[in-house]
């Protein structure tokens, strides 16, 4: 059994409090700005007062904490059990903000995340077995483009984050990003093992040292305001629910559900375990039920963040229960508003400077499963260039298709999913329609491909 024992999934792994503690800080400093922008940007949609805003990001925090912990930890059928971290998606803030200023306002956006979640809850089963269309070269395609879109976050924050600022994309800002970036190196290539693993955290400390020294970032405000405070139950309200609001949720949702398991087959193929149709399924179900969860505490929908996947990929930190420590410190900060406000004047600079290797890791991870695929074939050529261009559109020119109708802005305003339907699509085309099949593949199409690690050399 010994044997056995050794080849037990990387992210079942155990590291001990202290470390799990330590690497799940890394994971919530990654993705803090990540989960405050969305509350941060309906909230003055909705016209807020600072106060309320703040109630909304506590809430974002705690809920996402809990979520990430489900997800991670899980129960029977509900959560994949990998080193995924939860929180409010920016997927559906163009839609949350269209409900708000329609007339609707928080209440109506709580009921159509309600109502929306728990379809896709029920949904789960059914979209988890489009996985045997997710071959190497569709998750390929994703992963590098998951990587590529987060990068221009990257670069924002490596400007300064805030584009209206005196002080943005100045040169002291960038000047501070890549010398975060340049510790970054530094740290990674010593022959500490651990360092090397703690090398974003420890650049973020370092770096905001630094910064503080030079005259960044402000943490006068750290100790004004509530110590501890609980999230209140529907603190905005009871919610409402409206047809319209419901509808345009409901393709906000399969749009989620679609970057989830994308963000689960990435995640998966990092850590080198095996992902197939239950592992999705319980991972959605994860997604589904703390999304419809969140409007409780006065939150709003969550899923998967694709920037921890790079975490992942570049510490080489595989356990699950790593990220769940992860939730635990943003449960934590979910009810202590005063580490939220202490995490939240780190230089954003500083943040950008360790984006930047992070998503670049992403990409990276991507091209090198883009690498197995056989480019001697002219198909799978079109199909990781057209996929992976089609996901750059949103990226390049956000109004791409502004003059669209909603539900097609809501589809294929992420890289992400336009990469992921595009991928797809082109592979059912040329792989799973006979007409475009050749000769080669009909000889092995009885073979059964149970998950996307499989692959089937036809020399």
């Amino acid at each position: 059994m010994t044997e056995q024992n050794q080849t037990v999934s990387p992210e079942h792994e155990y590291l001990g409090a202290g470390k799990s503690l330590a690497y799940g800080l890394q994971h919530v400093l990654t993705m803090y700005g990540g989960i405050i922008a969305p509350p941060l940007i309906i909230g003055t949609a909705a016209g807020l007062e600072p106060a309320q805003i703040g109630l909304l990001i506590a809430a974002a925090l705690f809920v996402g904490g809990l979520a990430t912990i489900l997800q991670t930890v899980g129960v029977k059928y509900i959560g994949a059990k990998l080193p995924l971290v939860q929180g409010v998606s920016f997927a559906g803030v163009a839609t949350m903000i269209a409900i708000v200023t329609a007339g609707g306002g928080l209440s109506a956006v709580y009921g159509a995340v309600i109502v929306a979640s728990l379809i896709g809850f029920f949904l789960a089963p059914y979209f988890s077995k489009i996985i045997r269309f997710f071959p190497p070269i569709v998750t390929g395609c994703v992963i590098t483009v998951i990587g590529l879109s987060l990068l221009p976050v990257a670069v924002r924050w490596m400007m300064g984050g805030n584009s209206k600022a005196p002080d943005w994309g100045s040169a002291e800002n960038i000047s501070l990003a890549f010398l975060t970036l340049a510790i970054v190196i530094v740290l990674n290539i010593t022959r500490n093992a651990t360092i090397r693993r703690l090398s974003i955290l420890l650049a973020i400390v370092l770096g905001t040292v630094l910064a503080y020294a030079m005259g960044f970032g402000d943490f006068s405000k750290v100790a004004n305001g509530n110590w501890i405070q609980f999230p209140s139950f529907f603190a905005f309200g009871m919610p409402t629910f409206e047809l319209s609001a419901i509808i345009a949720m409901l393709i906000v949702t399969l749009v989620i559900m679609t970057e989830t398991t994308a963000d689960i087959i990435a995640v998966g193929e990092i850590v080198g375990t095996k992902v197939d149709a239950e592992r999705i399924t319980n991972g959605l179900r994860a997604d589904m039920l703390s999304s419809a969860a969140a409007p409780i505490f006065g939150s709003f929908m969550q899923s998967a963040f694709a920037q921890n996947v790079g975490l992942v990929a570049i510490t080489g930190v595989k356990s699950r229960f790593v990220v769940a420590a992860g939730g635990l410190i943003l449960v934590v900060l979910g009810i202590l508003p005063i580490m939220g406000r202490l995490i939240a004047a780190i230089p954003v600079p500083v943040l950008g400077g360790a984006g930047l290797v992070l998503f670049g890791t992403v990409a990276a991870s991507g091209i090198r499963t883009l690498a197995k695929i056989d480019y001697s074939e002219q198909k799978n050529l079109i199909i990781v260039a057209t996929a992976i261009a089609a996901g750059m559109i949103p990226i390049i020119d956000h109004s791409f298709y502004a003059n669209f109708p909603k539900w097609v802005q809501t589809l294929f305003h992420s890289g992400i999913s336009s990469t992921c339907l595009m991928a797809i699509v082109l592979n059912i085309v040329f792989n799973h329609l006979n007409f475009f099949k050749s000769k080669e593949v009909n000889k092995t199409s009885n073979i059964v491909i149970d998950s996307h690690h499989s692959a089937i050399q036809n020399k």
